[in-house]
């Protein structure tokens, strides 16, 4: 009986991890939306008492509509919210809701918070457990089905109080930089219908901010009391939304509803960048070329659009005629790490004389901004390879798969480096600390070998 129940058990915390990594969502990497985004995120954090080289700002590739913290002070927006917000208010007034997430100390309430609400859902299941053991199967599955619900009810009833201080929060940042909370108050009334739909149907982010007419009430209440509803958002903020939501449906969306969103008779600079990109995404290079030559004679010194435009060139197979492009980005956005790397890869491809040093130097200056790159170790790998320069490539990729997580693959071309580097060096030092904390032996890597070669990851 006892080892039925706790093969029972086994199975429903298996269910637990199964339904956990379906959740697994990718980040985007954009030079452009980063940039827009950081411009309106950091004023806020500055205002809320935080530090914006601390705090991380991430875009993650998913279709609901959904913002959050996470792993400590990181703020998680949905590619779904950005594109289904109606401006820049919207955007900034979730931003600073998020932001008093951080500020207010709420990850460490909200970790309490889930200690507490989970003894309901764990009773649930262990009950559950219970009642299949004794051949109730029926019973017990609805009780462990029932247990994330139980769960959530209990968790939301610990944090209505920080959701209301971070809609105050929000309107008080954004008074103080001098700029208008109705963002906040719009996106709530916009969305006020999910609060009528079951959890099931919400949206994720209504789901962990729950609506209600009282809520909304106040938010208006708070923001209108500023005297500032009626501020409009700067040209240059409407810009930012307007290419940054364009490019997002461009990327993500289908062509027929690009087609819908930006009809041909549109001959605005947004709808001519969603455009070229979804002709790039539906491999119709001429038509890409063309949107993204019209948006570059009207605006030449946009580094965006020549990255486009290399970028068109490179994924068409013009890898040589890709570099130009490439270079005038960087001439317009200096240092820019994912516009070094942009360049180091159509580099790397053209292999033209001199080709693999300058992309080298590229890649170097990308690592010092962002250490944890793996696409351009990949790249730089390549480079070394390409140079004869095996050992440094090696260590190289053992950098990139660490840097995903993959030790398995970090600690075997760590093993290769150390074989042929120099011992003493800095890169021998260094392929020796891959080796030391990806170690087979090290208990806490144990599980990762045992499951095997992770997936493979793919960059844009």
């Amino acid at each position: 009986m006892a080892r039925n129940v706790l093969k029972l058990a086994g199975a429903a915390l298996l269910a637990v991890m199964m339904a956990a990594s379906a959740t697994a969502q990718s980040l985007i990497r954009d030079a452009e939306i980063e940039e827009t985004l950081r411009e309106w995120t950091d004023p806020i954090l500055d205002v809320a008492g935080l530090k914006p080289n601390d705090v991380g700002l991430y875009l993650i590739n998913d279709p609901s509509l959904n913002a959050f913290v996470a792993n400590g002070q990181n703020i998680h927006l949905h590619t779904g919210l950005i594109i289904a917000a109606d401006s820049s208010l919207q955007i900034k007034g979730v931003i600073g809701h998020e932001t008093c997430h951080i500020a207010c100390g709420h990850s460490v309430s909200r970790s309490r918070a889930a200690g507490v609400a989970m003894r309901p859902a764990l009773l649930s299941i262990g009950l559950g457990i219970l009642a299949m053991a004794a051949g109730e199967g029926g019973a017990g599955a609805a009780l462990i089905g029932s247990s994330q619900q139980f769960a959530a009810l209990n968790f939301f009833t610990h944090t209505r109080s920080e959701e209301a201080t971070a809609d105050a929060a929000a309107v008080e940042y954004l008074t103080q930089l001098g700029q208008s909370p109705r963002g906040i108050v719009e996106f709530f009334e916009n969305f006020r219908y999910q609060e009528v739909l079951s959890s099931a149907r919400r949206y994720p982010y209504f789901r962990a901010h729950p609506l209600a007419s009282d809520r909304i009430r106040n938010v208006r209440m708070l923001a209108e009391d500023t005297g500032m509803m009626d501020t409009p958002p700067t040209e240059r903020e409407v810009r930012q939304y307007q290419m940054m939501r364009a490019k997002l449906i461009g990327f993500l969306d289908t062509p027929n509803k690009v087609a819908r969103e930006y009809p041909a008779s549109d001959q605005s600079q947004p709808a001519r960048y969603a455009r070229s990109i979804a002709a790039l995404q539906a491999s119709d290079i001429d038509r890409a070329l063309t949107e993204v030559d019209v948006l570059l004679a009207e605006d030449p010194e946009n580094p965006y659009f020549w990255e486009l435009k290399g970028q068109i060139l490179f994924e068409s197979g013009r890898a040589a005629d890709s570099v130009m492009p490439h270079q005038k980005s960087l001439e317009l956005k200096p240092g820019q790490p994912l516009l070094l790397i942009n360049l180091a890869r159509s580099l790397n491809a053209r292999d033209a004389p001199g080709d693999t040093e300058t992309a080298e130097k590229a890649l170097k200056d990308a690592l010092i901004a962002e250490p944890n790159n793996a696409f351009a170790w990949a790249q730089l790998a390549i480079t070394y390879e390409k140079q004869g320069r095996r050992a440094d490539a090696q260590l190289a990729t053992a950098e990139s798969a660490y840097a995903v997580g993959d030790i398995v693959r970090a600690n075997r071309f760590a093993h290769f480096a150390v074989q042929n580097l120099e011992p003493g060096t800095p890169d021998y030092r260094r392929a020796d600390d891959i080796l030391l904390v990806t170690d087979a032996n090290n208990p806490d890597n144990r599980d990762m070998y045992r499951r095997g070669p992770r997936l493979s990851f793919s960059v844009r």
